[in-house]
């Protein structure tokens, strides 16, 4: 069904809707690479493409031409050149709320002992990089390092990152509720997006790791004394041990149901989730 016409096209709902799938595909692409310097070549391949329809609808021959052998290949170009950002983008397709809402083992207990740990570290002035697994595997970033296959408690996390250990520099990896393996490599982040210049190679790498797999990365700072949590990309500090377990909780998907529906509320601006939370405002917990 025609809608209407502009000049000598005409414009059906279909034509609507395959505009705005594609618009919806090139943003969720520009915001993956938001920050980056592939976002830069992303953004001039789409004026490429651009240039080159227009060429085409008002019969620019040459430069339709040319445009058009330049676009041949872009396909291959975006794969070649955007490999890390490619990735991302399907880690986070991959992603859902639902498979993060129910997971195997003794995570509580996990969580409460890297957390401890780490306001324990915080207050020793000693550094410290925990990746915590989740969906997406970390078997290369493992094989760099030193096999620990240990459960998780707040003594052997502040040992292995004790200045005295051969083992405190580099990351620890946490898969299934366990200690797997310390010392690990991790790849660093080139972002530009890092505002903070004077971030070091520990932060650098937890957020690096981040962005190519979707694990959570717990940093602590030896200089500043603070704790900051990486995930996709992002870095945000910790103030306290509660919020740190909170935040673990809620990316490990520990989450109660409630809690999730409230969250869920909370997005969709509804007035339940307002009032609800005025009623704890009124009400502290002593």
């Amino acid at each position: 069904m025609e809608l209407f016409k502009i000049g000598f096209l005409s414009v059906k709902l279909m034509d609507i809707i395959d505009i705005l799938i594609v618009t919806y595909v090139f943003f969720k692409l520009y915001m993956v690479m938001k920050g980056t310097v592939a976002s830069q070549i992303f953004i001039a391949l789409v004026l490429i493409l651009i240039f080159s329809f227009i060429a085409q609808l008002i019969d620019l021959q040459a430069t339709g031409w040319l445009l058009s052998r330049i676009t041949d290949i872009w396909v291959i170009a975006l794969i070649i050149l955007f490999q890390p950002e490619i990735r991302r983008l399907l880690l986070l397709i991959g992603k859902t709320r639902l498979g993060r809402l129910f997971t195997k083992g003794d995570v509580d207990e996990s969580i409460n002992e890297i957390s401890e740990a780490c306001i324990d570290l915080k207050y020793r002035g000693w550094g410290a990089l925990i990746v915590i697994e989740r969906s997406s595997g970390l078997k290369s970033v493992i094989e760099t390092g030193e096999l620990v296959q240990s459960r998780i408690n707040k003594e052997m996390i502040i040992s292995i990152f004790s200045p005295s250990s051969p083992l405190h520099d580099g990351a620890v990896i946490i898969k299934n509720d366990r200690i797997e393996a310390a010392r690990c490599l991790l790849p660093l982040s080139d972002l530009e997006k890092i505002m903070n210049k004077r971030l070091g190679t520990r932060h650098r790498a937890g957020i690096g790791i981040t962005e190519v797999s979707d694990a959570v990365a717990v940093i602590v700072s030896e200089e500043r004394k603070t704790i900051s949590i990486a995930v996709d990309g992002n870095l945000e500090i910790v103030s306290d041990s509660l919020t740190l377990k909170e935040k673990l909780k809620d990316l490990m998907g520990m989450r109660t149901v409630a809690g999730s529906m409230k969250e869920i509320l909370k997005e969709t601006g509804s007035e339940v989730f307002d009032k609800t939370e005025d009623q704890k405002d009124d009400n502290p917990k002593q």
